[in-house]
């Protein structure tokens, strides 16, 4: 039996680990040959292309700066040529640097590093994918419900990079309909990854704001995007699909 994305061509920004690797695996598992990027972890990608080729499927791993536009249309460039084709564009890459408003230790210069990978990396990304793909190809954006609520203090910064990839989201499912690309947005909630707090207020916060009072898994995050990215989905644009174990409800 034919799976479903065989013969499709993924890039994962990010994929290297967490929610991006997971979504890496499970993408190939459906049969989607998977391209991943990283910034500085070399060993760890090696470890993930090692496991998505294990799937049967072929899989690259490439160095890109998210941060820098140039890098990242390059990176969509060098994919599209290296496999063939792009299909599936997944915007995983992303990082979360805290602080308060007024506080003279915020780090200002690192929230702008954070919005120029969060939204600029993002936006440079599909800039240049959208002359890549062909109909019936597939955006999808990995965002957080910190871009609808921000349950705890100094996450300002971050949550507005997240609300702008909703805003982005709307507006290019009503530019690429007509080409028939979907673009839509995964908005994970407390997923255990890097990122997320392991003890203190924080994680106390997020637990106790979950309806299953527990953190999600990366598998959870991959399951959705990786529906998304199917042909079973392909009236579906536009959209903000929450992983959020109810944080939201």
């Amino acid at each position: 039996m034919a799976k479903k994305l065989a013969g499709k061509v993924a890039l994962v920004t990010g994929g290297s680990r967490g929610i991006g690797a997971a979504i890496a695996k499970s993408l190939a598992e459906d049969g989607a040959d998977v391209a991943i990027s990283f910034t500085s972890s070399p060993d760890k990608a090696a470890v993930v292309v090692k496991e998505l080729e294990a799937k049967g499927v072929k899989a690259k791993a490439f160095k890109a700066d998210q941060g820098d536009p140039a890098q990242v249309a390059n990176l969509v460039k060098t994919v599209a040529q290296s496999f063939g084709r792009l299909d599936i564009l997944v915007n995983n890459a992303g990082v979360f640097i805290g602080g308060l408003l007024g506080d003279e230790s915020t780090p200002v210069t690192e929230f702008d590093r954070q919005f120029a990978i969060n939204v600029g990396g993002v936006a440079a990304a599909v800039r240049t994918a959208v002359d890549i793909m062909r109909q019936g190809s597939r955006i999808i954006n990995i965002g957080s419900v910190a871009g609808e609520q921000v349950p705890f203090e100094g996450a300002a910064d971050y949550a507005a990079t997240k609300a702008a990839l909703g805003g982005y989201t709307r507006g290019w499912a009503r530019d690429l309909g007509p080409k028939g690309i979907t673009v839509n947005l995964v908005q994970p909630g407390p997923i255990v990854t890097d990122m997320a707090p392991r003890e203190g207020e924080p994680y106390e916060i997020l637990m106790r704001g979950t309806a299953l009072n527990r953190f999600g898994q990366p598998e959870e995050v991959a399951a959705a995007v990786t529906f998304l990215a199917s042909p079973q989905a392909s009236y579906i644009t536009g959209a903000t699909l929450n992983v959020d174990g109810g944080f939201a409800a």
